[in-house]
C-alpha cells in the first residue's frame, strides 16, 4: 500500500472509537495485515447464520443490517460491524448489505489475534477501549436501571388509571387483533380471554365498518397524531349475546412498520332511555295540552233527540269494552265528541287519548306520523321520532277521516288492529302496543272498498262496533239547544252582552238544512255574537239561506198549474237535490230514499229512467 495512502488510514482508523486508544504505529502493523474491499449498492457483505470470522470498518458509503426486511440500523463511515467474530466463530445474528458503493477496512480475527500477542501497544490500546466501554456500559445500565424505575412507576399509575377507568379500554393492532383489555372492557365483550381475538367480532356490521374506516383514516396519518371521536352509536355485541349502545373516540400510536390502537368506549344506553323517555313525555304533553284545548274550547254532546239519545246509549255499553269502534256521519256531526265521550268512559280514560286526521296529513308523512321512523329513514330525519301508536299505548287512538288513509298504508294499520305491533319506518325491530282503535269517517267505507279505494278486510276490522252520528238537520229538537249552549260560551269569550234566541230565531235555526252541521253552526253562532248590538242578534242575518231569500225572494206558485214534463223536471231536480243532502247515499238510514220517503227499489228505477248519474 503507497506511504501516502497507509498515512491516510492510519489518521483515519485514529478517528474510529473502536480504535481510538492505539497507536499510530500499532495502526499501521494493523493496516499490513488488513484488506480494502469494495461493494456496490445493495451487495451483501455479511449473510445471517453465517460463520463470523472478520470486522470490518466502513471507510466510505454507508450499510444496512438487516433480517429480511426487517431493518436493525443504518451505518456509515468511522462505524464497526461484525466486531463479535474477532473472539469467536458463531454464526452471524444479522445480515449487512450496502445501501450505496462502499469501502470497508476487513480485519481478520486470526490477524487480529496475532497482533494482539505480538503487540502490547496494540493490545493496551483495545484494552483501554474496552474498559472505556465498560465503564460507559455502566453508567448507561445505571440510568436504565433509574429509568427502568421510573418506568415501572409511570406504568403502575397508567395501569391503575386504565384497570380503574370506568369505561372500556380495548388496545389491538393494525391486524385488529386485541393486546389489550380492562376489566371494563372484559365486562362489555363478556368476555375475560379477549387477548388476540379480533376486535371486530364483537361489533355488528355497521359498527366494524365504521371502525374499520377510522383505521383506515388513522393508517393515512402516520405523521401526526391521530385520535378521533366516533360520531356513530357503536353497537358491542359480547360473547353471550348481550346487545350494548356505546359512544367512544380512537387514537392510534406507532409507527408505519408497528401501528397500534387504542378504542375507548361508553355505555350510553342509560342516557339514550332517558331522552327518549323526556322525549316521550314531550310529545304526550303536547298532544295533552291540544286535547286540553280542544276540551276547554269544545262543547259537551247536547242530546235530546231521540236519534242522539240512541248514540249516547250505544256509547255507554261499548266504552267499558276495548272493542274497536267505527263512527259514521257527515262532516261536523261531532263524531270527535264521540270518540272522547267512549274514551272517558273506558278503562283507559286515565291514559292519553291521541288523535289523527288521516286527511290532513301528506301521503308521504303520514306513516312516519301514525308508526314512527328511525333517523335517516328518508331525507330530513335528522332524529329519531315516536310515532303516535306509540304515544297511545295502554291509551286509545283516534283515526278521524279514515277513508282517506292511502290505500298502500292499510295493510300496516290491519296488523296493529291484527296482531298489536308495528315497524318504525326504516327499522326491522318490531313494537308492540296495546291500544284501543276508534275510527271516524264521513264516506261509505262499503263502496269505496267497492271502488278499490279502501282494503275490505280492514274495513271489516274497523266495523265491530258501528255508530251513525245523525246530521243536525236530524235532529231538529237539539239544534236550538246547542245553540244557545254556544251563545253562552261566545259571548263570555267575546265579552258581548249575553242574548236569547227569539223564536222566530228559532224559526230560522230549525229551517235551515245545515250542510255543515254543528260545525257551521259554531262558526255562525261566533258570526252572530260578534254582529250583535244592545244585547240581541239576528240569526236571518247570518244564515246564508236567509240571505238568499231576501236577494231573490220566491215566485208566488199558488196558481201555477205545471205540464207533465215541467213536473218530471221538478221531481229530477227534487231527487237530485236528495242524492247530494246524503251524498249519494241511497238505501239505509239517513239515505235518500228515507229522505223522499220512497222505497229504495222505486228510487233507483227513478234514478236510472232519469239518467241521473253520480258525479266523478
Amino acid at each position: 500500500m503507497p506511504e501516502n495512502s497507509t498515512k491516510h488510514l492510519i489518521d483515519f482508523l485514529s478517528e474510529v472509537s473502536f480504535f481510538s486508544e492505539v497507536s499510530k504505529q500499532s495502526l499501521k502493523n494493523l493496516i499490513k495485515n488488513s484488506t480494502e474491499e469494495s461493494f456496490s449498492k445493495n451487495e451483501i457483505i455479511i449473510t445471517k447464520d453465517s460463520n463470523g470470522d472478520s470486522m470490518y470498518v466502513i471507510v466510505g458509503g454507508a450499510v444496512k443490517v438487516h433480517d429480511k426486511q426487517h431493518l436493525y440500523d443504518t451505518l456509515e463511515a468511522y462505524d464497526c460491524f461484525g466486531e463479535y467474530a474477532l473472539i469467536d466463530n458463531k454464526k452471524r445474528s444479522a445480515s449487512v448489505t450496502s445501501i450505496e458503493r462502499t469501502k470497508v477496512l476487513k480485519i481478520e480475527r486470526k490477524d487480529f489475534l496475532n497482533l494482539m500477542s505480538e503487540d502490547s501497544g496494540f493490545a493496551q490500546g483495545i484494552l483501554a477501549v474496552m474498559i472505556k466501554r465498560h465503564r460507559e456500559l455502566d453508567a448507561t445500565q445505571e440510568q436504565l436501571s433509574s429509568s427502568k424505575l421510573e418506568l415501572e412507576v409511570a406504568s403502575s399509575k397508567t395501569n391503575g388509571l386504565i384497570q380503574g377507568a370506568m369505561d372500556a379500554i380495548i388496545m389491538f393492532d393494525s391486524n385488529f387483533r386485541i393486546v389489550l383489555t380492562n376489566p371494563s372492557a372484559n365486562k362489555l365483550l363478556e368476555n375475560d380471554d379477549a387477548i388476540q381475538r379480533n376486535v371486530l367480532y364483537f361489533f355488528n356490521e355497521e359498527s366494524a365498518e365504521v371502525i374499520e374506516s377510522l383505521v383506515e383514516k388513522a393508517s393515512n396519518q402516520i405523521s401526526k397524531p391521530f385520535s378521533d371521536y366516533i360520531p356513530n352509536v357503536i353497537k358491542v355485541i359480547g360473547s353471550n349475546d348481550t346487545v350494548t349502545i356505546n359512544e367512544g373516540t380512537i387514537s392510534a400510536y406507532g409507527n408505519k412498520a408497528e401501528r397500534f390502537y387504542t378504542l375507548i368506549l361508553r355505555n350510553i344506553e342509560d342516557r339514550l332511555e332517558a331522552e327518549d323517555q323526556i322525549s316521550f313525555l314531550t310529545n304526550q304533553t303536547q298532544y295533552l295540552e291540544d286535547e286540553i284545548k280542544e276540551l276547554t274550547s269544545g262543547y259537551d254532546i247536547v242530546a235530546e233527540d231521540p236519534k242522539m239519545q240512541n248514540v249516547l246509549s250505544l256509547v255507554k255499553h261499548v266504552a267499558p269494552t276495548d272493542a274497536t269502534v267505527l263512527i259514521n256521519g257527515e262532516t261536523g256531526t261531532g263524531k270527535e265528541l264521540v270518540s272522547r265521550a267512549i274514551h272517558e268512559a273506558s278503562n283507559r280514560s286515565d291514559k292519553p287519548l291521541i288523535r289523527i286526521n288521516c286527511g290532513a296529513i301528506p301521503t308521504n308523512l303520514i306513516e312516519s306520523e301514525l308508526f314512527g321512523h328511525k333517523k335517516g329513514a328518508f331525507t330530513g330525519a335528522t332524529s329519531d321520532r315516536k310515532g303516535r301508536f306509540l304515544l297511545a299505548d295502554k291509551g286509545t287512538i283516534f283515526l278521524d277521516e279514515i277513508g282517506e288513509m292511502p290505500i298502500e298504508l292499510q295493510p300496516k294499520l290491519l296488523r296493529v288492529i291484527q296482531e298489536g305491533e308495528f315497524d318504525p319506518v326504516g327499522s326491522s325491530e318490531t313494537i308492540k302496543v296495546n291500544v284501543r282503535i276508534i275510527a271516524a269517517t264521513h264516506r261509505d267505507l262499503l263502496q269505496h272498498a267497492a271502488d278499490g279505494k279502501f282494503r275490505e278486510d280492514l274495513y271489516y276490522r274497523l266495523n265491530v262496533f258501528p255508530i251513525e252520528v245523525p246530521a243536525l238537520r236530524h235532529r231538529a229538537e237539539d239544534v236550538c239547544l246547542i245553540a244557545g249552549e254556544m251563545i253562552n260560551h261566545f259571548s263570555k269569550k267575546l265579552n258581548k252582552p249575553m242574548v236569547e234566541l227569539s223564536d222566530i230565531d228559532k224559526s230560522h235555526l230549525m229551517d235551515y238544512h245545515w250542510p255543515g252541521n254543528v260545525r257551521e253552526l259554531q262558526n255562525l253562532i261566533e258570526r252572530a255574537i260578534i254582529i250583535s248590538k244592545s244585547g240581541t242578534i239576528n240569526i236571518k242575518d247570518v244564515i246564508p239561506k236567509m240571505q238568499s231569500d231576501e236577494e231573490h225572494p220566491p215566485k208566488t206558485l199558488k196558481d201555477k198549474v205545471y205540464t207533465s214534463q215541467e213536473l218530471l223536471k221538478l221531481e229530477k231536480e227534487n231527487i237530485l237535490k236528495a242524492l247530494k243532502q246524503t251524498r249519494w247515499k241511497i238505501s239505509g238510514k239517513n239515505g235518500a230514499a228515507e229522505l223522499l220517503q220512497l222505497p229504495a227499489t222505486t228510487l233507483a228505477s227513478k234514478i236510472k229512467v232519469l239518467g241521473l248519474e253520480r258525479p266523478v
